[in-house]
């Protein structure tokens, strides 16, 4: 009686299993479609960073004693403002005694044209004044310059990035007193390796960077420079632009790391090439990927799998067509000739 009950309890449970399976079957499975593309264009991922469009590390042409540095680390400075001073009563004892020696030498000089007119001196002392006059001007515009130098102002709008004196230390002349930056960038740089760098000479070749404050903005930019030789194995050196209009309302700072994708035109323009997600490796081996026919239904094809292409595309050698339209997610959940739900046609 008992062995009776287990079998009528095992074959509704098996009933059931199997009504569920059938259910399943008969409901279209959703999944998503691309269609197998040429390999046109290529995209590549590089990791990059704004840098400063405007910076320079400012110093004295003199050396001298600093008498005061007026900005702060951190202080937003006009175009034109001062930054630091030295001590220059010398300088001006030395520009008051040049200009004295300058008002004596055209005096002369002036006396001894009109004695000239008179033919009252000789040419030679005519020249000899006009030299001495030329030699104490020259003199005194110089120290004057000297006097201008015992002051810094900023060259441009921008940001003391860092001070790297004190008041009253004594300074030579080109020892960097502070760092100004401009802290709005436009300028994007990351480093290439050798085997893309052909791809920078191509006028197809664009440029999108998104920065990791942005995540959902994509800034176009253009190539601005780079440089043909490397001082390291680290890659090459490259600089692009982004359009001053373009960051209008966004805090794009020097310092701020981004993604570039440089989207090229490849060189294997007759390859097909499908998303990765879309190969289907069964644990018994082989690699497929699965077509949907004009019936919604879907066929296994084996395919040749070639090199990874970018961030998330692989090459198809052979057993594949471009514009056949492929699973390219659920493909572990599919069976041979099941129909299928798209979600993204």
């Amino acid at each position: 009686m008992y062995r009776y009950l287990l079998c009528f309890v095992l074959f509704a449970f098996g009933f059931a299993a199997c009504r569920r399976a059938n259910e399943t079957h008969s409901t279209p499975q959703p999944v998503k479609t691309a269609q197998a593309q040429r390999a046109d264009f290529l995209d590549r991922d590089f990791a990059g960073m704004a840098t400063a469009d405007d910076a320079v590390n400012m110093a004295f042409k003199i050396a001298g004693q600093v008498a005061g540095v007026d900005v702060s680390k951190g202080d937003y400075v006009r175009r034109g403002e001062l930054l630091a001073r030295l001590d220059s009563r010398d300088v001006e004892l030395q520009v008051a005694a040049d200009r004295a020696q300058y008002e004596r030498a055209r005096l002369q000089f002036e006396r001894v044209s009109r004695l000239l007119e008179h033919n009252a001196v000789s040419q030679q002392e005519y020249e000899s004044a006009e030299s001495s006059l030329v030699q104490a001007r020259s003199t005194y515009e110089n120290s004057k310059d000297l006097l201008e130098q015992t002051t810094l102002r900023a060259p441009f709008a921008g940001v003391i990035e860092r001070t790297y004196v004190d008041t009253y230390q004594r300074v030579t002349a080109g020892q960097t007193i502070l760092r100004l930056v401009n802290p709005i960038s436009t300028t994007v740089e990351f480093t290439m390796p050798e085997s893309s760098l052909w791809l920078l000479s191509d006028s197809l070749t664009s440029f999108v960077v998104r920065f990791d404050n942005y995540p959902n903005v994509r800034f176009k930019a253009r190539l601005d420079t780079y440089a043909k030789t490397a001082s390291d194995a680290s890659g090459f050196p490259v600089s692009l632009k982004i359009d001053k209009a373009a960051i209008v309302g966004y805090n794009i700072s020097p310092g701020m790391t981004c993604q570039i994708t440089m989207r090229a035109a490849d060189e294997r323009r007759s390859d097909v090439t499908i998303p990765l997600s879309a190969v289907y490796a069964p644990s018994q081996g082989g690699t497929y990927v699965w077509v949907v026919n004009s019936d919604d239904c879907v066929e296994q094809k084996m395919v040749v799998l070639g090199s990874i292409l970018g961030r998330d595309r692989v090459v198809i050698t052979s057993g594949l067509e471009a514009g056949e339209r492929i699973v390219v997610a659920g493909v572990y959940r599919l069976q041979q000739g099941e129909k299928v739900k798209i979600l993204n046609r």
